[in-house]
């Protein structure tokens, strides 16, 4: 049953029984330093003071998600140890480095962030989640940034230690921090709201009202069990909507393919030592990761999504356009900064996809798997 605006009934949600006065929660202003504790509201009054002591749980547990993309610097990896030996060392030639990488997104199924979007969407209401997903995807803009000023120091100080080229230390040091974070998050990131055993059974219950609140439907695992799996593919691959944002995604994605050749792009500026080249990558993934913030929390603010989503492309394609019109030294490292900023664009087109199918939440499941692992095929196609 969905809650009214105004909860003039009683109303169950999930089992569970709201009264019209919110009495359950200390009234109105109970739950609205529940929701401090827990969210943080958005939509508070700019003079309103937050106490930083306040335990803020959700920050902190989702916190460690931004962490784990942040330590992904697999594809600055590959094109720094390109530079570094790599393709020698494994006797490449030709196209074959392409065609690893081509393999290697084959293999890839993109569970991780369709499946990072899909946890956060059953926490945050839909104005909360676009600046939850810019948090997201700035650890993966920020990894590409201090993946090429780490690679700089492993590749200069690491070659040869035990034996093993500096590319081989590379992947071994940044490979198993990696390992070691995804490990603690399992125990670190909350369950479903209706399953988190650390809230309390308010705190559960607050969670719930805000996402029946937000979509006017129930969102939890008692209505999961009414939309199977095998529900949740029928209702994604027979919606037109989710391959048409599929087609869409897939065609960002083969114009975002550069960052796996970052460090090639940034080598072709014509600096000869291959530290001061992979140190040339991390400025414009910083100025990205403004940019993207940026973009993304004004687009939560406005609601407006196609000029969010249009503007970073278009400012992309004005980068192409000058690597492509000139080789002037400081105008192709200006277009690094303007192709790197259009990652905005697509932060914002992804928590639109999100938004797109709130309900049922086995649908909203499959159809972010279904077009974040469509669009790998750009990937393929840009490596």
């Amino acid at each position: 049953m969905s809650p009214s605006a105004d909860m003039d009934e009683p109303v169950v949600i999930a089992g569970e029984v709201f009264t019209k006065d919110l009495s359950e929660f200390g009234g109105i202003e109970g739950r609205k330093q529940l929701e401090k504790k827990l969210w943080v509201m958005e939509d508070r009054p700019p003079d309103e003071h937050i106490d930083s002591n306040l335990c803020t749980e959700l920050r902190e547990r989702f916190g460690i998600l931004p962490v784990v993309t942040h330590l992904k610097t697999d594809m600055i990896d590959y094109s720094a140890a390109r530079l570094h030996g790599f393709e020698a060392d494994l006797h490449l030639k030709g196209q074959e480095f392409a065609t690893l990488l081509s393999i290697l997104y084959v293999g890839i199924e993109a569970a991780f962030f369709p499946g990072a979007l899909f946890l956060l969407s059953k926490w945050y209401t839909r104005k909360e989640l676009g600046l939850r997903t810019a948090i997201l995807y700035c650890g993966n803009i920020t990894s590409n940034a201090f993946g090429g000023l780490l690679a700089a120091g492993i590749l200069s100080n690491m070659d040869g230690k035990l034996g093993q080229a500096g590319w081989r230390w590379l992947f071994f040091i940044e490979g198993s921090l990696t390992v070691f974070v995804a490990i603690c998050a399992i125990f670190i990131l909350p369950d479903f709201p209706a399953t988190t055993k650390s809230l309390s059974p308010l705190e559960r219950k607050l969670a719930m009202l805000r996402m029946a609140e937000d979509v006017g439907e129930v969102d939890e695992k008692d209505k999961d069990e009414e939309h199977s799996q095998w529900t949740g593919l029928t209702l994604a691959a027979t919606d037109w909507k989710v391959w048409w944002l599929a087609f869409a995604l897939l065609s960002q994605t083969v114009s975002l393919s550069f960052n796996a050749y970052f460090p090639t792009l940034t080598a072709t500026l014509g600096f000869k030592s291959t530290t001061v080249t992979l140190l040339l990558t991390a400025p414009p993934w910083f100025f990205a990761a403004f940019v993207l913030f940026f973009n993304a929390r004004h687009a939560d603010v406005t609601g407006e999504r196609f000029w969010h989503v249009s503007g970073p492309i278009l400012l992309g394609i004005v980068g192409f356009v000058i690597s492509l019109s000139t080789m002037n030294t400081a105008a192709r490292y200006i277009a690094l900064f303007l192709e790197a900023q259009s990652y905005a664009g697509l932060i914002v087109f992804v928590t639109w996809l999100s938004n797109s199918f709130a309900r049922p939440p086995a649908k909203r499941a499959v159809a972010l798997a279904l077009v974040n692992a469509w669009s790998q095929l750009g990937n393929i196609a840009g490596s």
